[in-house]
């Protein structure tokens, strides 16, 4: 699997950011470095979901659709289950 979509929590702001990426962990060095203005202040962040898809098309799609549910009702649908 090449591409993954990826949701991070920030305890400090009780934020949750999701993205997508073709290296979630070089990403998200990039996230807790402070290097991207998105989430330089919620450092540090956890990675609390990960999911793999085979194409860049399908993990923005998934990415948005997160996105449109919101990252917290998304990650209590998937407690749910």
């Amino acid at each position: 699997m090449n591409y993954s979509v990826y949701i991070l929590y920030s305890v400090s702001l009780d934020r949750y950011y999701v993205g997508q990426s073709k290296n979630h962990i070089e990403r998200f060095e990039r996230h807790q470095s402070g290097r991207n203005k998105s989430t330089k202040g919620g450092i540090p962040w956890k990675i609390v979901h990960v999911e793999y898809f085979e194409d860049r098309p399908s993990a923005v799609q998934k990415e948005r659709q997160i996105k449109n549910m919101g990252s917290r009702r998304y990650l209590e649908g998937l407690n749910d289950k």
